[in-house]
């Protein structure tokens, strides 16, 4: 073998492999991409969310059924994932209520701070007869199931990524200590126990609607809310997104009581005057796949955002 050649040949294997590596990188997405494809399984899990799994109030084996459910789709979607049953105080006494909780690691170790991504799945309990909780709930529970296989396919994260199901939003007469966001709470208490440190916790609801358009609300983060804002104007979707002058209680309102950056990717306005918010009138037919592809895309960059600091 002559010297030259001798020496080429190292140089060459280098290459062929550096050219592979990329080849694999792009295959996996280096960064989160929310497809199209990913849209339409998000509503189709919505839909089946609805009619498998309706009523899902909390507190009930409707919303128990629901978890577990939502458990089996994002074991099907390639993620680890578990159900965290626990009891809680609520209007009428103690009972039982259901998170989900799937989990991606990040590239750099178990270490790494958490992003959090959370949607609540029960059903808002005094809407009556027929209330699907279409928009309000199934529509994020199935965006979180589409987003945990986007987020998965990323080759390269810095943070862990937490997707959390949220039992009990939903209050069951006003929002107090003991009368809604349980599982909000019991998660965020989890993470406290655990010693994670969040970077940022973004909260995930209502954004099926046809006619979508998210208000941040003014009672979160305002860092977190110019990434979100960011993230929209990098994709072309500013149009979608504004900074809101509504202060709301949320699930991310838990995460923010521990001292957190959070946010809630929001649209609080659903049909005439938002007269189909808790009301029989939040059916599927009021939800798009198109809408379910802006936020997804938004909250996936808004992922690859914060991933980035």
């Amino acid at each position: 073998m002559k010297p030259a050649l001798k020496w080429m040949l190292p140089a060459a294997l280098a290459a062929v492999l550096a050219v592979l590596g990329g080849v694999w990188l792009r295959g996996r997405n280096v960064r989160a991409v929310f497809s199209q494809a990913d849209a339409a399984e998000a509503f189709a899990l919505a839909a089946r969310l609805v009619k498998d799994c309706t009523p899902r109030h909390a507190g009930t084996s409707g919303a128990r059924r629901a978890a577990e459910w939502i458990r089996q789709r994002a074991v099907e979607a390639g993620v680890s994932a578990r159900l965290d049953e626990f009891r809680a105080k609520a209007p009428g006494g103690e009972c039982g209520f259901a998170n989900v909780y799937a989990e991606i690691p990040a590239s750099s170790g178990s270490a790494a701070p958490w992003i959090v991504f959370i949607s609540h799945f029960d059903t808002y309990p005094n809407a009556g007869l027929g209330f699907e909780g279409a928009n309000d709930g199934a529509s994020t529970t199935g965006l979180l199931l589409a987003l945990a296989k986007a987020l998965s396919r990323a080759a390269l994260r810095r943070h862990n990524v937490a997707l959390v199901w949220t039992d009990g939003e939903e209050s069951r007469g006003a929002y107090g200590p003991d009368d809604g966001l349980q599982g909000a709470i019991r998660a965020a208490d989890e993470f406290r126990r655990l010693g994670r440190t969040v970077a940022a916790a973004v909260n995930l609801d209502m954004l099926g609607d046809r006619d979508l358009h998210i208000d941040l609300p003014a009672n979160t983060t305002s860092a977190l809310n110019e990434v979100v804002l960011k993230a929209a104007r990098r994709l072309g979707l500013i149009s979608f997104v504004s900074p809101g002058t509504l202060e709301m209680t949320d699930d991310y309102s838990a995460f923010l009581a521990h001292g957190w950056p959070a946010t809630d990717i929001i649209d609080f306005s659903y049909g005439p005057d938002n007269r189909w918010w808790h009301t029989p009138e939040d059916t599927m037919d009021k939800i798009s796949v198109e809408s379910l592809l802006v936020a997804g895309r938004i909250a996936a960059e808004t992922f690859n955002i914060l991933d980035a600091q």
